[in-house]
């Protein structure tokens, strides 16, 4: 069989949240086999809120977790970086209520799993198979998922800028797709979007340094890490928001300028209907007790 995976050690980062633009000190710690991916808040006395649909809060220009009133924003980053590299379990301690920002992709926080290693577990991964389609519209906007062996991705875009316009990118999430060809997709935005965003209490620590900043006809600062690297990051902003499931899926997920609340809208029917899919486990010939550390490889710039 296939089992679940956590980290080998503890590891650590600092960094400011995007629209908090609060310092933040976040460490991800192993977890026990069967425990998912829990978030702790360290000044809080340790509160912990589970990364699962029915935590979900704010799911307007961020997914963020709230549970008896404690937050936590910001999270699909982190969330799909754990999926695209196989961890099941880990705690994820954070001293504010949103997560850094970073360089605005996963990349870094696939690296820090590459330093703490990632040691498998004796528990069997548990993957939801999608056995029949779900398929959601809200005017333009479109996400579905289909029946498939493997999960992939499908994912469309539609911007009036002439460096983005319709983008259209899929992936695999197998054999290290998900590293090279998503983790470094930055988030992005438009200047011509910046004071409306910040008079909402937005993006204060948003920055060249961790924003693909758009102007009217071009880029601030280019250059880009793939030349499609706008559809790329809503494709990881999906893989994070649908790790809310709470277990992988093996389906085919479909979105054409769907965003995060359709995202979170799709994991919150498929948990209600239930008949849609099936529990499943796969077949492994590797050992329960195994205890590997892997090298990650790089992204790969086009």
């Amino acid at each position: 069989m296939r089992y679940e995976q956590t980290i080998r050690t503890p590891v650590e980062c600092h960094g400011i949240g995007l629209h908090s633009g609060a310092p933040v000190t976040l460490r991800i710690l192993p977890a026990p086999a069967g425990s998912g991916i829990v978030f702790r808040r360290v000044d809080l006395e340790g509160f912990t809120v589970e990364a699962v649909s029915r935590n979900v809060a704010r799911v307007s220009y961020a997914t963020s977790l709230m549970k008896k009133g404690v937050l936590i924003s910001t999270t699909e980053h982190l969330l799909s970086a754990f999926v695209g590299l196989g961890i099941d379990n880990a705690v994820v301690e954070l001293d504010n209520l949103e997560l850094p920002i970073l360089d605005g992709s996963a990349l870094p926080f696939t690296r820090m799993v590459e330093k703490a290693g990632i040691r498998r577990q004796r528990r069997p991964r548990t993957y939801l198979r999608i056995r029949r389609k779900l398929e959601l519209r809200e005017g333009d906007k479109f996400i579905a998922v289909y029946p498939a062996d493997e999960y992939s991705v499908a994912y469309t875009i539609n911007f009036r800028h002439p460096l983005v316009g319709r983008e259209r990118f899929e992936v695999e999430l197998s054999n290290g797709q998900y590293l090279r060809e998503i983790a470094a997709a930055r988030t992005f935005g438009f200047r011509e979007d910046e004071q409306a965003m910040r008079n909402m209490g937005l993006i204060r620590g948003a920055s060249r340094e961790n924003c693909i900043a758009l102007t009217e006809d071009g880029i601030e600062n280019p250059p880009l890490r793939f030349s499609d690297e706008f559809v790329r990051h809503k494709v990881l902003d999906l893989i994070g928001d649908l790790a809310l499931l709470g277990k992988q899926i093996l389906g085919s997920v479909v979105a054409d300028r769907a965003g995060h609340a359709m995202h979170t809208a799709l994991v919150s029917r498929l948990l209600k209907e239930s008949d849609l899919w099936e529990e499943t486990t796969r077949e492994d010939v590797e050992p329960a007790h195994s205890d590997e550390a892997y090298s990650l490889p790089g992204y790969r710039a086009q």
